[in-house]
């Protein structure tokens, strides 16, 4: 319900403040709204090339003398069009208006997505029929049983559960999304209300919603990129908070749907992962910056090579499994990446209709009036301006990835890699999901209609993890 009452209303204040815009004078045309794309030139005003003639000579043979880029004048670029007409333009568009947005949802997200889940739903099938997927679950049920009471013990969603944590814990998020949806649709075969959000799920994307990540390699690029004195030194702060995130969502989850966390196994559990995570830390931090990127990046790629490696191997040992079904590894194979295209094409419909609402969000101008209203507020609060410099990534995030990603660059190129604000901005970027878009992606593959209380979790985490980002930047920096 409230998924669907955010979608509702910043579509429909959004197109009320761009007509507002529009009859007030502050915006001269419609078109870049619905079919601009991201940073092109916003168009203020058009003149006929006339007016410049006589008005102005030198700057009407500047703007023929650059006419195929424009001519740029204090932030003011004109363009001379060839049917006599100069279009004056000030600031870039934030966004893909809603066609290109479309389009890119498809081309730029979704197709690859159907492949990702062709062939990792193939081999999830492969763990199905062999049974490795039961005898994995037996495993995790003593941990698993304890935060999702409400699932079956041994039931074949643990090993999904953990197969996705893994990935998005090595930075393999391509890998972890097929698993994460597996997971869903898996649950959703023990759910009573099949339109309502059963707590099991609830529990599982509000824990997804942290992105405890070991590797955030993209992040660790872009401050490269940036010229960051020490890219990886990002790792570590990352991982803290992001690990704060995951125990927040745990204990918020917990405490919402009465589970009992004080119990040895739990405890065990955390402190073992605390553990690993801090011996691969100290190992990582003995390297320089050349063997760390070579160390980190064989790790995340080796072990998915394992996962895969492992999977067909066991088939392989287990193949009696297939013939007593009547079936091959091959097939099941198949049978099972035909799963994944089905859910690929289920998705699409959510997929395309939060992007366009967040497109349309982000070219009307609430956001940026949003944004400019919290950093006021964090001002008079006397919130070190560094902070607050690096706000406007934790407000996007939630909302788009590619959004907070420009927010984050800019940042850093502004401000400097190694500054509070470019190493918050790294931080906040990193250590958080899409939000909306993950509600949207896994509860439509499963037609979930009511999402229930997940998304006001699912946000209080990501502001959690906001506020410890803050406390270990100053701390570790």
């Amino acid at each position: 319900m409230a998924l669907s009452r955010f979608w509702s209303y910043i579509i429909a204040l959004s197109i009320v403040y761009i007509f507002y815009m529009m009859f007030t004078g502050q915006m001269y045309t419609l078109s870049q709204m619905v079919n601009g794309k991201q940073n092109d030139a916003l168009v203020s005003a058009e003149f006929p090339a006339t007016r410049f003639q006589t008005q102005d000579t030198a700057l009407y043979a500047k703007i023929l003398a650059n006419k195929p880029t424009g001519y740029l004048q204090n932030d003011t670029l004109y363009q001379s069009l060839d049917n006599g007409t100069i279009q004056v333009c000030i600031g870039k568009q934030s966004a893909d208006g809603i066609f290109p947005t479309c389009k890119s949802a498809i081309m730029d997200i979704w197709l690859p997505l159907i492949g990702y889940l062709t062939f990792f739903c193939g081999l999830l099938h492969l763990l199905s029929d062999s049974n490795a997927i039961t005898k994995l679950a037996k495993v995790l049920t003593p941990f698993f049983v304890r935060i999702f009471p409400e699932l079956p013990k041994g039931h074949a969603a643990y090993g999904f559960m953990t197969m996705n944590f893994a990935a998005n814990f090595l930075g393999l998020d391509n890998a972890a999304t097929p698993f994460g949806l597996k997971a869903m649709e898996s649950m959703q075969d023990v759910n009573e209300d099949k339109e309502k959000a059963s707590n099991s799920q609830i529990m599982f994307l509000c824990l997804h919603a942290a992105g405890l990540t070991l590797i955030p390699t993209s992040i660790i690029g872009y401050r490269a990129a940036q010229n960051a004195a020490n890219p990886s030194d990002i790792m570590l702060p990352c991982i803290i908070t992001s690990f704060i995130g995951t125990l927040a969502a745990l204990i918020f989850v917990s405490i919402k749907q009465r589970i009992n966390l004080v119990n040895w196994v739990i405890l065990a559990f955390i402190t073992s992962v605390s553990a690993l995570i801090g011996f691969i830390l100290y190992y990582v931090n003995q390297l320089n910056g050349i063997e760390k990127f070579h160390f980190t990046g064989n790790l995340s790629n080796g072990v998915l090579l394992f996962i895969i490696l492992a999977i067909v191997a066991y088939s392989i040992l287990h193949e009696k499994v297939f013939k007593a079904n009547e079936t091959n590894i091959f097939d099941s194979f198949v049978n099972g990446a035909k799963d994944g295209f089905t859910t690929g094409v289920r998705v699409l419909p959510y997929m395309v209709a939060m992007l366009v609402a967040l497109s349309i969000f982000r070219n009307s101008g609430l956001m940026f009036i949003v944004m400019s209203g919290i950093n006021k507020v964090l001002t008079v609060f006397q919130v070190d301006p560094q902070i607050i410099n690096a706000i406007p990534v934790a407000i996007m995030r939630p909302f788009s990835a590619g959004g907070s990603r420009g927010f984050m660059l800019d940042a850093m190129k502004t401000y400097g890699a190694d500054s509070l604000t470019g190493q918050l901005s790294c931080l906040f970027q990193g250590a958080a999901e899409t939000t909306f878009y993950v509600v949207a992606l896994y509860f439509g593959s499963v037609n979930i209609k009511d999402s229930r209380y997940t998304l006001s979790i699912m946000l209080l985490v990501d502001l959690v993890c906001v506020l410890a980002g803050i406390a270990v930047c100053k701390m570790y920096f």
